[in-house]
């Protein structure tokens, strides 16, 4: 596996493949790059210090002189060989030449996870040349070219492959660590979504609740995905990436797809479970709306693309004065029709005339015709103002609506959402699918989600988060949860800090990077507000399964984090796999590794469904499950 990169998510995936899988690794880094510490994935417990077979050191050592444009260097912990960490191999540009050095010719799976796009796209033609049978795994931001590139890269790994052996396994897969990220960091933000993987036509939630006593009620199709250790049964503990120390034990350790007996257990001790509580046909957004006053409406509650309805065109009164108008028009057209015994339209058309000052004078008609002329004309002195101030308040409408909106006076029960960057643009897109009210906070007047926030009608609050007076006129004060996704780990946490004095009881959610700031900032929060629901994540954490399992040739759906551990949920085809095929449902569970959850696309599917070759599930796996599923 080669692995190119230029921060976390490159040593984290690279430490992934490593450490979880076994599986020989090359990582290509910018000569920068050494600032970015390689995160050590697992537990580090001192009780079960072996817990894996290769744990990857927490930071690389690059010994021996630097010469030329790449430099070879292994992990420290692994001795001369590198047997512990990958190798690492520095490069100022991708080019072939550095290609060829990583055994780009030889490798099985390539993953190309620079920041920038037009990086990617670079490398991933250059190495689909040199190696038609490579799987590539891209990371890119924009969703329509990245299907354009898929496209391309693959039709061109199949004519390279000709009627030969081909390259069945020379897929080109297109993932955005922010589309990955993004729910899980809108679901922790909201209440009854904690936990959502969605595929094609199914839905599957889970939520954390203690187990039910035993009973009828025990059985009534919940499947416990997971048990939650003692001290933190709320569930996922703060830490960002995993690493905790050893006193981040709690009464009992996170069970990850236990057995019956281990439930039954847990159910008597009166231990909190991460159960699947429905799986269920996907048809449209869900309805989640948290808080007491949502004020979904004037939060960015219509639709994306939606075209603001008529009424929010005018003020109120100036369409009681087009409704006061009308009913002028009409009173004279009636009158006029009664007095002179003309036909009705024939009122109508006369008394449209004398509103609009036509030259029609009523010379010789009766009294009450030349009157009725005379009001009409009043009429339409004074609809004039009332039309010049329809077409002002028209135009200022749509400018108001091509710029930001501010935070409507009465609104309640929101998210407020630092951050509109890559992470925060998705992550707003996914609140506004789930029909949250969101009012958005950002420094940066030029950021990419702005235009997002202003297609959705979503309320922004633009300057510095640190600075006093931003997050009280994002209605702090009564919001529902605070969402830190900015790129600064010191801003989010001075944002929820403030939040926190403002609002003890207020729910956080923070994106940090670095682990041990992280596992500090958690339990120092924790600590400090025992009542208050504190998480914290990071991206890299979040979407390195579902980058390494598209290396492995699985797609994994979703990474839901388990305290200090990660479910994922894949799709998986069963052909190939003795421990599925053949079997039923309830035969495939291996407790604590995987379990079925129900055939693709199906909502849900008995225990006593026999899996035949040709069909695809979804399956909840530890790492190490799905590593052996492999």
């Amino acid at each position: 596996m080669v692995v190119c990169g230029d921060d976390g998510l490159a040593h984290r995936l690279a430490a992934e493949l490593r450490g979880v899988y076994g599986e020989q690794v090359t990582l290509v880094v910018p000569p920068n790059g050494r600032t970015a510490r390689p995160p050590v994935v697992g537990r580090a417990r001192a009780a079960s210090a072996a817990l894996f077979d290769r744990m990857v050191s927490a930071a690389v050592s690059r010994a021996g002189a630097v010469t030329g444009s790449t430099t070879a260097a292994a992990s420290t912990g692994g001795g001369a060989n590198g047997t512990d960490g990958p190798r690492v191999l520095e490069a100022d540009d991708l080019t072939e030449a550095v290609l060829s050095e990583a055994g780009v010719e030889r490798a099985a799976a390539l993953a190309l996870v620079f920041d920038d796009d037009e990086t990617n796209i670079r490398a991933a033609l250059t190495a689909r040349r040199l190696n038609p049978r490579l799987r590539l795994v891209l990371r890119l931001y924009n969703r329509r070219l990245g299907q354009h590139i898929e496209e391309l890269l693959d039709q061109a790994a199949a004519l390279a492959a000709g009627d030969g052996e081909g390259g069945a396994d020379a897929s080109t897969t297109v993932l955005s660590d922010a589309d990955t990220a993004a729910p899980a960091l809108a679901a922790t933000a909201v209440a009854g979504t904690s936990k959502v993987v969605q595929t094609e036509g199914l839905l599957l939630r889970a939520v954390e609740r203690p187990l039910p006593p035993a009973g009828p009620a025990a059985g009534s199709g919940l499947r416990t995905l997971a048990l939650l250790s003692g001290n933190d049964p709320a569930g996922t503990a703060g830490g960002a990436d995993g690493a905790v120390g050893a006193d981040g034990a709690g009464e009992h350790e996170p069970r990850l797809l236990p057995d019956d007996e281990e439930v039954e257990r847990a159910r008597a001790a009166g231990r909190t479970a991460l159960v699947l509580e429905q799986a269920t046909a996907t048809v449209g957004p869900e309805p989640a709306t948290p808080g007491r006053r949502t004020g979904g409406r004037a939060a960015g509650g219509r639709g994306v693309g939606a075209v603001p309805p008529l009424a929010s065109l005018f003020s109120r009164r100036l369409r009681w004065s087009l409704a006061g108008s009308v009913a002028c028009v009409v009173a004279l057209a009636v009158s006029l029709w009664l007095v002179t015994g003309i036909h009705p339209l024939g009122a109508f058309y006369l008394t449209l005339l004398d509103l609009f000052a036509i030259d029609n004078p009523a010379i010789g008609e009766s009294l009450g015709r030349q009157i009725l002329q005379l009001l009409s004309g009043l009429v339409g002195l004074l609809l004039l103002p009332v039309l010049l101030a329809a077409v002002l308040e028209a135009l200022g409408t749509f400018r108001t609506a091509s710029a930001l909106r501010k935070p409507p006076r009465g609104l309640g029960g929101h998210v407020v959402l630092l951050g509109l960057g890559k992470i925060g643009t998705r992550v707003l897109t996914r609140l506004r699918e789930l029909n949250v009210p969101v009012v958005c906070v950002e420094s940066d007047p030029e950021a990419r989600g702005l235009a997002t926030a202003r297609r959705l009608r979503v309320p922004v609050v633009l300057g510095d988060v640190t600075q006093e007076g931003v997050l009280e006129s994002a209605k702090i004060h009564r919001a529902y949860a605070l969402l830190a996704v900015t790129s600064a780990d010191t801003t989010n946490l001075e944002a929820v800090l403030y939040a926190r004095t403002v609002r003890p009881d207020l729910r956080v959610v923070l994106r940090l990077y670095d682990d041990d700031f992280a596992t500090a900032v958690y339990r120092t929060l924790r600590a400090a507000y025992p009542h208050a629901l504190t998480r914290s994540r990071s991206v890299t954490h979040l979407a390195a399964p579902a980058f390494a399992g598209a290396m492995l040739g699985r797609q994994v759906l979703s990474a839901i984090p388990v305290e200090r551990r990660v479910l994922l949920f894949a799709a998986v085809d069963v052909a190939g796999h003795p421990q599925l095929e053949g079997r039923t449902v309830r035969e495939a569970f291996r407790a604590g590794s995987w379990r079925v959850l129900a055939l693709e696309g199906h909502t849900d599917t008995p225990p006593d469904h026999v899996l035949e070759k040709g069909d695809r599930v979804v399956v909840a796996t530890t790492r190490r499950g799905l590593a052996e599923l492999r």
